[in-house]
């Protein structure tokens, strides 16, 4: 046999296998012709829809939800009909970049017939179609991203297996009633004001705005949105000028949004700025979301563990709360030191009120001494700050909260009735009997008991702690 002749029987062979190959895919199966369960047909009629009105999928990966809608008869409208849990996605929160990063996309996508498997390694399936020419524009690329069953992703949404024959059955249905595509609306979060205010630090944030608003429009008329893009971003329900094109690639030319709808979408998308604007002034940033391998579970019988919640609690704003000396709850303050072992301050200490001192000392010096270590215990005072010997002294309001913990114990030293040693040789006094105690002049420093509550610092205004200030600079 000629050279030639083995060249076109081997094209031949390699179309017959990719024919055979696209037949089988497309083959019904068993799975793949199950019809709905009497209790969805009877939840369609509940809600005024049938079993081959249009649909339309919603994703939301943070809460692990997935929404399908039917367009009612009576108005022309979608309305929700059922929810389920997404049994396992990969990755985390935002977009899909490449083929093999295991991360599963958001955007607007569509789903025509061609794109259901019901010969599927996993039960059923369907691909989303990422990527879209939003995708493409930006060089993203990937292939074979599906919503399938079996549980089990690296970059697809998993399901059960009852899940997607459900699902699948549905979109069977709805294209056979004559709808050519549905579609996928797979976004990070519901995009409500809350959660754009929780991940308002997050690098995607752009993305995500550009998300709400093709999320916005369906919500504010419950249509399925018709979705463009050009400039590199989405642009919804928008018509462009004559003569004109939307290319994602490349400018966006002038178009017009019909003007009820533009309205309607203005209105909501102000709103929920004031109401960003004013919980992030209430709320921390949510932490980092990060997942290995999604949510790790193998059925909807076993709980959710997601790797981001395996993160550092410390690290987490709500994890742990500070205790603050300005808000921490009262306790017992020490009882002050016997006379016998007086310690010298020439530091302001937050009382219950005036305390007698019991030696007074002051100067430099007297400063650096202060007995033994302090007791760990914090005491705090609702009322004014009061300093023996002086006029009360009240806290600013808007003071910044000082953690209790970040003020480090006193060098300890041993008590001793008076100052002697080679000190006593610095300031030139002359060594006094055992028997008799130490004169030392007054100071012009307030004279406290040893106690001092480590909720307090000195007169002056404490230095904030970074930390703290850093959680609390305008609170969240």
């Amino acid at each position: 046999m000629s050279a030639a002749r083995l060249a076109l029987a081997a094209a031949s062979l390699a179309v017959a296998v990719s024919l055979a190959g696209c037949k089988s895919e497309q083959a019904t199966t068993a799975r793949s012709i199950q019809p709905l369960s009497p209790q969805l047909v009877s939840l369609m009629t509940e809600k005024g829809m049938s079993p081959r009105d249009p649909i339309l999928l919603r994703i939301y990966k943070e809460e692990a939800k997935a929404e399908i809608w039917k367009k009612r008869r009576s108005d022309g409208r979608y309305a929700l009909l059922k929810t389920y849990d997404i049994c396992r996605f990969s990755g985390k929160l935002g977009p899909k970049i490449k083929e093999g990063d295991k991360q599963a996309p958001e955007g607007f996508y569509s789903v025509g017939p061609a794109q259901l498997n019901p010969r599927s390694n996993y039960y059923l399936s369907f691909n989303i179609g990422y990527p879209n020419a939003y995708d493409r524009a930006l060089g993203r690329t990937g292939t074979h991203v599906m919503m399938h069953g079996d549980c089990l992703s690296a970059g697809c949404y998993a399901m059960t297996d009852a899940q997607i024959a459900e699902i699948y059955t549905m979109a069977r249905e709805a294209f056979a009633g004559g709808q050519k595509a549905f579609q996928v609306q797979a976004l990070p979060f519901r995009m409500t004001a809350q959660n754009m205010a929780r991940r308002r630090t997050d690098p995607n944030m752009a993305f995500w705005k550009n998300l709400k608003q093709g999320s916005d429009n369906f919500e504010v008329t419950r249509l399925e949105p018709k979705v463009d893009a050009c400039g590199k971003k989405y642009v919804f329900n928008a018509t462009p000028s004559a003569l004109s094109t939307f290319e994602p690639s490349a400018k966006c030319p002038s178009y017009q949004v019909q003007p009820e709808i533009a309205r309607a979408v203005a209105a909501k998308e102000k709103a929920d700025n004031i109401l960003i604007a004013q919980l992030s002034k209430e709320i921390p940033p949510a932490p980092e979301y990060v997942a290995q391998n999604g949510r790790m579970r193998r059925s909807l019988d076993e709980p959710l563990v997601q790797v981001a919640s395996a993160a550092p609690v410390a690290q987490s704003y709500a994890a742990v709360e500070p205790e603050l000396a300005s808000i921490a709850p009262v306790k017992t303050a020490p009882a002050p030191m016997p006379p016998s072992a007086p310690v010298a301050l020439n530091t302001a200490v937050a009382t219950d009120g005036p305390q007698p001192s019991t030696v007074k000392g002051g100067g430099f010096f007297a400063g650096m001494f202060r007995g033994q270590p302090e007791p760990q215990t914090t005491a705090t005072v609702a009322a004014p700050v009061q300093v023996a010997g002086t006029e009360p002294r009240k806290v600013a309001t808007d003071q910044t909260p000082v953690m209790a913990s970040s003020i480090g114990p006193a060098p300890a030293s041993k008590p001793s009735a008076g100052i002697g040693g080679w000190l006593k040789g610095v300031l030139g006094r002359s060594e006094a009997p055992e028997a008799q105690p130490v004169a030392v002049a007054p100071s012009p420093d307030p004279v406290t008991p040893k106690t001092r509550p480590r909720s307090a610092e000195a007169t002056t205004s404490p230095k904030a702690n970074p930390r703290v200030a850093t959680a609390f600079a305008d609170y969240r």
